[in-house]
């Protein structure tokens, strides 16, 4: 027990010892950074470039880390971005031996003491022209000086939506010295490409790269060259929530705008089903206007919904001609000669349109046709048997009358029985007359009727073609904004 005493004793003793050192040591090294800093600092000014030659030019590292995209605009065409930036260079005035100060190499201070190169974002579109943020920098014994700062930026750029939802946009941010030209200040990107390690997933874009390509161009004002870095972010849109929301609704009003050429005329509904699904695209319509920026270049998605509404537009108007064809009576003209043969004759039976009432899946039809052929026959039989009765009456008269005429003539004997048979055959031959009107009269309302259903027949078939017609036009439309995605 003893032993183990002693053991843990002594461990705890070590430990006691070391903590003590360590704490010495970061005392010494905190001496010597208090001394270091105020012998840098006694004669320094951050208000001149740090170089000991006027004739040298800086140079200055610059890199940037892409850590969040915030928003994007396209409206107002702005990108706004959350940047970690760094720039590093060499100060000639703040070097140290760092074994005369206990081999102290690096030292934290606020970076409003040191020189700061004017490096800021030539494309900024934002309205707070405040101060970088007032981040420490690392100096180190050699004068090199580290500045780490986040910036949060909002840049211009030019927004192509032609192919929205299924757009790519390449936004530039190019940074340079405001006011030192080329031969004071040079600025060497560190990378070929921003550092995308510690991007954040967004919700709507994919990051594509982040080339960095470094520029020197001489200003119409100035002689001197004016290098700067420009990064080209290349963004891809996600295109899921703009499909799910405004396109396949779309695409489905689309289809439903055809079937009023399938809805029957006399439900009354053709034209309000085509008037609903205009107004619906009209809102879609307004809604992708909100979005895109009011330029020249029309979104695909919107040439789709201008398409959609064109055709619809036609198919209203269409469907508005076809119902009067449909609702042509008894007192309009017979069907033409052409119109007969090409859509009753050939149209019907290419789109199945058959007699207007007959049921195209019925499998009696052929019977019906018979029993209302027979029916006919059967009506015109009896029609024949009505009037046989009364013309061989007609006839009995008119023999009758022959006789008694003879018989009168030869005996001159005028008697009850002869002026019975001549009032009886004045009868008859009224009822005739009175017959053959109503049969007259029918047979036209028939004919009428007859000329009213060819009508109806017409606007049938058209309904079927236009129906098939505007749904390959919606189908070939649908595959070609897909293609365009593609």
């Amino acid at each position: 027990m003893k032993r183990k005493s002693l053991s843990s004793f002594y461990v705890s003793l070590g430990f006691l010892f070391t903590a003590v050192v360590l704490k010495a040591v970061e005392s010494a090294k905190g001496k010597y950074a208090h001394m270091l800093f105020n012998e840098l600092f006694e004669d320094y000014s951050n208000a001149l470039i740090p170089v000991e030659d006027t004739d040298k030019v800086l140079n200055v590292t610059l890199q940037i880390t892409l850590s969040q995209i915030k928003d994007m605009d396209e409206r107002n065409q702005i990108l706004s971005l959350y940047l970690w930036i760094r720039q590093s260079w060499y100060d000639a005035y703040l070097k140290w031996d760092k074994d005369k100060y206990d081999g102290l190499d690096s030292i934290r201070i606020p970076s409003n003491l040191v020189w700061r190169p004017d490096i800021v974002l030539y494309n900024k579109a934002d309205d707070d022209f405040s101060e970088p943020v007032n981040t420490n920098v690392v100096l180190r014994y050699d004068g090199k000086i580290t500045w780490d700062a986040p910036a949060i930026t909002k840049s211009s750029c030019v927004v192509d939506v032609s192919y929205f939802p299924f757009d790519s946009q390449q936004c530039n941010l190019t940074f340079g010295s405001w006011t030192y030209n080329g031969n004071q200040v040079d600025i060497i990107n560190s990378l070929d490409s921003g550092d995308l390690s510690d991007f954040v997933e967004d919700v709507e874009w994919e990051i594509h790269g982040m080339p960095a390509v470094k520029n020197v161009i001489t200003y119409g004002c100035c002689s001197e060259p004016y290098p700067d870095v420009t990064f080209t972010l290349i963004l891809k849109r996600k295109s899921s929530f703009y499909i799910f929301n405004l396109l396949l609704p779309c695409i489905l009003i689309s289809f439903l705008a055809p079937l009023g050429f399938y809805l029957p005329a006399d439900s009354g509904e053709k034209v309000s089903l085509g008037v609903t699904i205009l107004l619906a695209l009209t809102v879609f319509q307004l809604m992708v206007a909100e979005i895109m920026p009011p330029s020249e270049n029309v979104p695909l998605i919107g040439k789709y919904y201008i398409a959609t509404m064109t055709m619809i537009t036609a198919s209203t108007a269409l469907t508005i001609i076809i119902m009067n064809l449909h609702h042509c009576g008894s007192e309009a003209k017979p069907v033409p000669q052409w119109a007969r043969v090409v859509i009753l004759d050939y149209m019907s039976k290419i789109f199945f349109v058959y007699d207007v009432g007959e049921n195209c899946t019925s499998p009696k039809r052929g019977k019906e046709e018979e029993q209302r052929l027979e029916g006919d026959d059967g009506c015109q039989m009896r029609h024949k048997e009505v009037r046989s009765p009364l013309s061989n009456r007609n006839d009995d008269c008119n023999l009758k009358e022959k006789v008694n005429g003879n018989l009168n003539q030869s005996y001159g004997v005028h008697g009850k029985n002869v002026r019975e048979t001549v009032s009886c055959c004045s009868c008859y031959k009224m009822l005739i007359k009175n017959i053959e009107y109503i049969a007259n009269c029918v047979r036209d309302h028939k004919a009428n009727r007859a000329k009213g259903i060819e009508w109806k027949k017409v606007a049938k078939v058209m309904d079927r073609f236009f129906m098939w017609i505007f749904f390959i036009m919606v189908f070939f439309m649908s595959v070609l904004i897909i293609g365009k995605a593609a």
